[in-house]
């Protein structure tokens, strides 16, 4: 057969260009906001193909807006997803304005270009150690001493140890730090603070290129660190998450069941630990009525297979629990807003030690001149910490710069439950049709079968 190459070459950059258009559509998430379905949340609808951590993606993008996913449903049929998720404002309210639904239709829909927050012109300080009073201020002090300012950093605590990703530049010139020599000087000094006298193996200090979302970021540091291994500190009040792990093995699945206190970014926190241990959701159901939050997972490796021993399942039992309690950090969240100085944060979290206070967690931003960071605290033995205590502080720094807030609240408006919620440990497993007609039923697409 012999070929026009003439009418081909005319042909094919128009060929191309719809080939392009196609891969374009089908690899495109698309992306629904419906506030019409649902009396007391906005439901957030994607469709997109299956990609390793495209669910962790689209999450992600939810909690960066601070809303709250009030249930979720997760459905793969072959190569393509559809996720389904109910949210609302930290107030409990369905979204109304149009520019942030606007954001997020445009956000979801490039999901799979999207990179993480850039902190071009900032040098990145990743640090793990032992944790104990005064460990914050002695490496603000540090900073401070070698001429750095803190732009942006955040920090968490678990059974004893500390993660924290800080974002430095020069004081003086508010340029990024590329002096090789002054670095090292930084990391070095870093460590020391870090290993005290008992943490010389464990302590390490690095400067990161990645363009990692930060608070995924800590959870690598964390699990990285194996703090789900080591002794769980003492607490007043114990809620430890609930998790269950077994295997479908007529679907090929393995099936986590989890159920635990409720809050902000939950959702975030658990299916990261997924992702990040190789991991991929299949299906999944999330639930909160109260202040309790029931998920349940359908997952396999990334290989396909299931979860194979008793001691992978205990090792994801024991992840999960520890992905749920590092951002539930007790103790009074203190704000303080005030025009951004040269040793702020190092005068600031001195204050906190001389008075016996510790921190639990932290989360650092500046914009422009002004600073606006929070504080977890507690007294030194991990309870809550004395008012007295705290208003003598507040006086110290300044009772309009420093102001005490209460805990991120969750408005648990009440849900209809059209079936209990699922068991944990065992005591229910539905199985992988129901929770297809189930997800189908909620999702508005058939009728109910009662």
């Amino acid at each position: 057969m012999k070929f026009n190459t003439e009418n081909m070459d005319m042909e094919w950059p128009v060929f191309l260009d719809e080939y392009e258009k196609l891969v374009f559509r089908m690899t495109t998430p698309r992306v629904m906001i419906d506030n019409a379905s649902c009396s007391n949340a906005t439901l957030v609808m994607i469709d997109t193909a299956r990609k390793h951590g495209i669910l962790l993606e689209a999450v992600q993008v939810l909690t960066d807006l601070n809303l709250s996913i009030k249930k979720a449903y997760v459905s793969c049929d072959g190569r393509w997803f559809m996720d389904v998720f109910h949210v609302t404002d930290l107030d409990g309210n369905k979204l109304t304005d149009k520019k942030v639904i606007s954001y997020i239709e445009q956000s979801l829909e490039t999901i799979h270009c999207a990179s993480s927050k850039s902190y071009n012109g900032l040098t990145a300080l990743e640090l793990t150690g032992t944790d104990r009073i005064g460990l914050l201020s002695e490496v603000f002090a540090v900073l401070s001493d070698l001429q750095c300012n803190v732009v942006e950093a955040k920090m968490w605590t678990h059974n004893g140890r500390i993660a924290s990703r800080i974002y430095i530049k020069e004081s003086h010139s508010g340029s990024p730090i590329e002096d090789s020599q002054k670095i090292d000087r930084i990391k070095a000094r870093l460590k020391n603070v870090l290993k005290g006298d008992n943490d010389i193996r464990s302590a390490k200090t690095s400067v990161s290129l990645a363009v990692t979302h930060t608070e995924r970021r800590l959870h690598q540091m964390m699990f990285a660190d194996r703090d789900y291994e080591r002794k769980p500190v003492i607490r007043t009040s114990d809620d430890t998450p609930i998790v269950s792990v077994l295997n479908c093995l007529e679907k090929g699945y393995s099936v986590v069941n989890i159920q635990c206190k409720d809050r902000t970014k939950l959702l975030f926190d658990v299916v990261c630990t997924l992702t990040d241990m190789q991991y991929v959701v299949f299906h999944a159901t999330i639930d909160s009525a109260g202040d309790r939050a029931y998920l349940e997972f359908f997952i396999r490796h990334t290989d396909g297979t299931p979860i194979s021993s008793d001691a992978e399942k205990q090792r994801v039992i024991l992840c999960l629990q520890a992905a749920i309690e590092r951002r539930a950090s007790e103790g009074v969240r203190l704000e303080l807003c005030t025009g951004d100085k040269q040793g702020l944060l190092a005068d600031v979290t001195r204050t906190f030690r001389e008075n016996g206070l510790n921190v639990t967690r932290a989360e650092i931003s500046t914009t422009g001149d002004s600073a606006l960071n929070i504080f977890y605290i507690t007294d030194a033995r991990g309870n809550p910490a004395d008012s007295v205590i705290i208003e003598s502080v507040r006086e110290q720094i300044g009772w309009s710069d420093l102001k005490v807030k209460e805990l991120p609240l969750i408005n648990h408006q009440k849900v209809d439950r059209d079936e209990p919620a699922v068991g944990v440990g065992g005591a229910m497993l539905v199985s992988l049709g129901s929770i297809f007609r189930r997800n189908l039923y909620n999702l508005g697409l058939i009728k109910s079968f009662s």
